[in-house]
């Protein structure tokens, strides 16, 4: 069975925790009503890895959100559980991280009503799935990152990966190349590719061209320190990226270029071209 820290267990006021989480305003509001009322919360973490800090290097974890419906993809089941070569598009995700020997832990974040994430995944003893979707992208990111916290030994410094669960393409090269150009930079840094087509802007009554010398198309993962992401998360509220939240507090992520093969699946052409990368394989 998938290593699965059930809602149920992160908010443990009621059998079905489910009802009691679309009440919480935030993980703020939920996680100190349950502690005073479970007794066995402790036991609880004991579902997820532990590290100390002491005397170790930062560790690596990927967290991806997987609580979208993709409704762009015009499929009857959301896209990251779309096939791809025999296996589901998020697999393929998570292969990529768990063929990186820099990755120590994935954290998969769904929702509570996700019906196809036990058939979706292998199971693996560095991966866990967390029932902490939320509304929109950040509210699935900052909830997963606060369990992460909560209930982990994963520290403050340690770095998160965050990465789009459509984006199967990902390779452990780019995962490694990404680590090693961040650093100890505390800016973090995102892999992104730079604009090469030229780039018009529309509007009722004008057309021009605008120069994309400086412009870049972001990608995933986005790699920054776990309490860092936390602060600026719960600062940036309408966000579509981890970067803008951090630019919005005045850091600077580092761009990595990346490739055309960890292009978003979006459209039913984008499952087309990946279906061709993988399809030898």
């Amino acid at each position: 069975m998938l290593n699965r820290l059930e809602k149920s267990q992160w908010q443990e006021l009621a059998v079905k925790m489910r009802v009691n989480y679309k009440r919480c305003t935030s993980v703020e509001t939920c996680i100190p009503e349950m502690t005073q009322q479970s007794t066995e919360l402790s036991d609880l973490s004991l579902n997820l890895p532990r590290e100390s800090a002491n005397g170790m290097k930062p560790k690596y974890i990927a967290l991806i959100p997987a609580a979208g419906v993709g409704a762009r993809m015009a499929a009857s089941i959301p896209k990251q559980y779309l096939d791809l070569a025999g296996k589901s598009v998020l697999q393929r995700t998570v292969d990529c991280f768990l063929s990186s020997q820099q990755i120590d832990h994935i954290f998969v974040v769904v929702s509570a009503e996700d019906a196809f994430i036990d058939a979706a995944l292998v199971a693996n003893e560095k991966l866990t799935i967390l029932n902490g979707g939320g509304e929109t992208r950040r509210d699935t990111v900052q909830n997963g990152l606060e369990i992460i916290r909560k209930y982990s030994h994963y520290q403050d410094h340690d770095w998160v990966l965050v990465h789009d669960a459509a984006r199967p393409g990902l390779t452990p090269d780019l995962v490694n190349k990404l680590i090693e150009a961040i650093g100890d930079d505390v800016n973090g840094g995102i892999l992104a590719l730079p604009v090469v087509d030229t780039v018009k802007r529309q509007t009722e009554k004008t057309l021009e061209t605008i120069d994309r010398t400086q412009l870049w198309l972001a990608q995933t993962p986005q790699m920054f320190r776990l309490d860092m992401l936390i602060r600026a998360l719960e600062m940036a509220i309408e966000v579509t990226d981890e970067s803008s939240a951090m630019e919005a507090l005045g850091y600077r992520p580092k761009l990595v270029e990346g490739t055309m093969r960890n292009r978003k699946l979006t459209v039913p052409e984008d499952l087309e071209f990946l279906q061709l990368i993988y399809k030898d394989l």
